[in-house]
C-alpha cells in the first residue's frame, strides 16, 4: 500500500499543539477571500505581515525590471554569501491563489532558500488575477526564466543549473513553465520544485473532502481563486499541467505536499504521474501540516522541513547528480 495513501473515512488527524494553535489563529483571523474585492484583499493581506525575528543576510538582494509579455516585469535577485564563481539558479514564483502576494510577501522565504540551498534565487512579481487572467502569470514566469537563463552570468549564476520553483499557485506556474520550456525548446532545466502545488481544479479529491474546511486554506477559497484566474476554463497545459500531451522528458522534480491541504491529493497524484512518465521524482508529504506552512518561519516543524527540502534542492542542483529515478518518499 502507498505510504501516502489516505484511507477513506479516516479519523481526524491528531495535530501537534503548536500547529493546532496556529491553525486556530489563522482560521479566526484570515480574511474570507470570497467576500472581498481583490484590491481590498491584497491590502488586508499586506496589513497582516508582522516583523520577522530573523531575516537571512544576502551578499546581494536587488530588484530589477525587465521587459515582460505584458509590460515591465519586476524581479528580485538574491545571492547568498558564497565564494563560488557561479551558483545554481532557482526562478521562483510566489503563492497567493494567483490573486495576491508579491515579492515582499515571500522575501524571507526566498532569502532562506538562497542561503540554505546555496543558490541564486530569482523571485518573479508576475501579473495577478483577475485584472490579468490566465495565462498572464504563466507567461510572466516563462519570460523570467528566459531572462534568467540569458543573464545568469551577470548575477553569478550558472546557466547550466537552473530550476523553476514555486509554492501553491506558484507551484502551478513552475510545473506549467517546465512543460512550456520542453515544448518551446526553451532553457534546459535542471529541475522543477513544486511546493504544495495547485495542480488542477478538481475539488472532489480525498483531501478536498477531508480538509476543505477548518485547515486555513479552504475549498471555497480555492474555487474562488480558480474563478478569478481562469474564468474561461482550464483546458490548457499553460493552466493545468495534467492537460499536457505527455509528461515525458520533463526535468527531475521535487514535489512537496501537506496532508491537511485541500490540493494535497492532486499534488501526490502529480508526483506519481511524473514518475510513471519516467521523470525522476523526489516526493515528500508532510503529515499534520497545512497549506503554506513553509512560509511560517517561526513554526517549529517548518525549520526541520526546510532543512530537508534545502537538502533535496542541493542534490537536484548539484553539478553532476540529482534524484534517482522513480518516486522517492
Amino acid at each position: 500500500m502507498d505510504a501516502n495513501a489516505v484511507p477513506k473515512h479516516a479519523a481526524a488527524p491528531v495535530l501537534d499543539p503548536e500547529v493546532a494553535a496556529l491553525l486556530a489563529t489563522l482560521d479566526a483571523g484570515f480574511p474570507d477571500v470570497t467576500t472581498m474585492a481583490p484590491p481590498e484583499l491584497r491590502q488586508a493581506i499586506r496589513g497582516r505581515r508582522g516583523p520577522l525575528a530573523k531575516l537571512p543576510d544576502m551578499q546581494q538582494a536587488r530588484d530589477v525590471r525587465i521587459d515582460g509579455p505584458g509590460g515591465p516585469l519586476d524581479l528580485r535577485i538574491y545571492r547568498p554569501h558564497r565564494d563560488h564563481a557561479a551558483l545554481p539558479v532557482v526562478v521562483f514564483a510566489h503563492g497567493g491563489g494567483f490573486v495576491f502576494c508579491d515579492l515582499d510577501s515571500h522575501d524571507e522565504f526566498c532569502r532562506s532558500m538562497a542561503e540554505g540551498v546555496g543558490a541564486v534565487v530569482v523571485s518573479v512579481d508576475y501579473r495577478l488575477a483577475p485584472e490579468h487572467q490566465a495565462p498572464a502569470a504563466h507567461d510572466d514566469m516563462y519570460a523570467a526564466l528566459e531572462w534568467a537563463s540569458a543573464h545568469a552570468a551577470d548575477f553569478g549564476g550558472d546557466p547550466t543549473r537552473i530550476a523553476v520553483a514555486g509554492d501553491s499557485a506558484g507551484g502551478n506556474l513552475a510545473a506549467t513553465v517546465a512543460i512550456a520550456a520542453r515544448e518551446r525548446g526553451g532553457p534546459a532545466l535542471a529541475g522543477q520544485v513544486l511546493l504544495y502545488p495547485v495542480i488542477d481544479d478538481d475539488f472532489d479529491t480525498e483531501s478536498y473532502r477531508r480538509f476543505g474546511i477548518g485547515y486555513y486554506n479552504t475549498a471555497a477559497a480555492m474555487r474562488w481563486y480558480w474563478q478569478k484566474y481562469a474564468p474561461n476554463g482550464t483546458d490548457d497545459p499553460r493552466l493545468v499541467p495534467t492537460r499536457a500531451r505527455s509528461l515525458a522528458g520533463l526535468p527531475p522534480a521535487v514535489v512537496i505536499t501537506a496532508e491537511l491541504d485541500p490540493p494535497c491529493s492532486s499534488g501526490d497524484s502529480y508526483a506519481d504521474l511524473l514518475a510513471s512518465a519516467g521523470v525522476p521524482v523526489r516526493h515528500r508529504r508532510y503529515d499534520g501540516l497545512f497549506h503554506g506552512f513553509l512560509t511560517f518561519a517561526d513554526l517549529t516543524p517548518t525549520t526541520a522541513a526546510r532543512q530537508e527540502i534545502w537538502h533535496m534542492l542541493r542534490e537536484l542542483l548539484a553539478p553532476t547528480t540529482g534524484p534517482g529515478e522513480g518516486v522517492h518518499r
